[in-house]
């Protein structure tokens, strides 16, 4: 996977950084969850996502722990539309301010897939996209 993230998540113009990662995951419940650890070799850190799909609403949590931290992160909800992009939404801080979180994921095929990080500070729409993997099955 090839990351591209901005040194602060705020800051449209504080500059990219790039790095390779790679993802091993698994299924469970016929799909309906889903666990996968994220190793970002030249970072010293990975993380671990936890999806799962709730009947009742029709929507994912995608749930993000950081092996820096140990602790779960607020989740995002949400779901994915006709064309296969989907669309997860939550609330979390960044620095210290309350920011709303948004993961998209789109052009997913058979052995690629995109996501993106972007946060709001909250109350505002002022999304600044500051993550970015391109994955690819190897």
């Amino acid at each position: 996977m090839r990351n591209r993230r901005l040194t602060d998540f705020l800051d449209r113009d504080s500059g990219w950084e790039e790095f390779d990662g790679y993802t091993t995951g698994r299924l469970f419940w016929d799909g309906r969850a889903h666990v996968d650890e994220i190793v970002f070799p030249s970072k010293g850190f990975s993380g671990l996502t936890l999806r799962l799909y709730e009947p009742e609403t029709a929507e994912w949590t995608l749930n993000w722990s950081h092996s820096g931290t140990g602790r779960l992160d607020p989740p995002v909800r949400g779901r994915f539309g006709p064309d296969g992009t989907g669309e997860f939404f939550g609330d979390d801080a960044y620095a210290g301010r309350p920011v709303r979180v948004r993961f998209r994921w789109s052009g997913i095929t058979a052995d690629t897939a995109r996501w993106e990080q972007a946060f709001a500070p909250a109350g505002t729409q002022a999304w600044v996209t500051n993550w970015v993997m391109d994955f690819s099955r190897a």
